[in-house]
């Protein structure tokens, strides 16, 4: 008598990364903002209020504006960018909507990028009015070209997205998300160099300030403050903003862990 032995099928290993995956991902989450307007509302137009407050706030010194102005230009966007990320993420993990994506043949790097393709949507949409209002009708004065403060600004929107993914995972309630934003960043704020410059702090701080992201954000938007053409030092500032928001959308991938087997 012959026995047959039916092979063992093992599910075929999900791709580290599909374009498909991604976009569909991304598609999703588009679609569940959609049916919250105050969401979109805080993260389109909250970094456009703030810069008109501002203006007026300084309407006898409009060259104080010119000063700052580039500067919160950045970082208005990334601290949006990063409270409204990391609650909606954090909703989508205690509803169990993760959990149950994750059971799905989809990868981890298909999650967290098409949680960031999707927000990077809206980052750029809010970017752009943020940089159009202060250029153009604030009359923020740069010398540099306008396109790349939009650079800027849309580097430092994904990084806020992509902090916001990471801190998420140690977050068990939406107020736990919100208490993460003294820790990660108001001390980038107060060491970025948007008060006093860098090299006039103490020697301790500035080391710290040295490998803080919002540090290059700032430096960036004042190199186009100040010159005419990119510069060697307003690229470098860009790579490292830009290295920085993939190393911890890479981390906010490590987080995503099923709870239940």
């Amino acid at each position: 008598m012959t026995t047959t032995t039916t092979p063992n099928l093992a599910p075929a290993p999900t791709r580290a990364l599909s374009l498909s995956r991604t976009t569909a991902t991304a598609a999703r989450v588009l679609r569940q903002l959609r049916h919250d307007p105050r969401t979109i509302a805080m993260m389109i137009l909250i970094p456009c209020v703030m810069l008109f407050l501002l203006r007026y706030v300084f309407d006898g010194s409009p060259r104080t504006f010119d000063s700052i102005g580039a500067s919160l230009l950045g970082i208005f966007p990334l601290i949006t960018m990063f409270l409204v990320t990391s609650i909606a993420t954090l909703r989508e993990r205690t509803s169990g909507t993760l959990e149950r994506l994750l059971a799905m043949p989809l990868g981890k790097g298909d999650l967290i990028a098409g949680y960031a393709l999707a927000f990077g949507v809206l980052a750029i949409i809010q970017s752009a009015l943020a940089t159009g209002l202060a250029v153009w009708f604030l009359g923020l004065d740069v010398i540099g070209s306008p396109w790349l403060l939009l650079l800027v600004a849309l580097l430092d929107a994904l990084l806020g997205t992509a902090l916001g993914l990471f801190v998420s995972a140690f977050a068990a309630s939406e107020f736990q998300a919100v208490q993460f934003m003294p820790a990660v960043i108001f001390p980038q704020l107060l060491l970025c160099g948007l008060f006093t410059p860098r090299d006039n702090m103490h020697p301790v701080l500035e080391t710290i300030s040295d490998v803080l992201p919002m540090s290059y954000a700032v430096d960036g938007m004042n190199e186009v403050l100040r010159h005419t053409d990119m510069t060697a030092t307003f690229l470098r500032d860009a790579l490292i903003v830009a290295g920085c928001a993939l190393l911890v959308l890479g981390l906010g991938a490590a987080t995503l862990r099923r709870r239940t087997p």
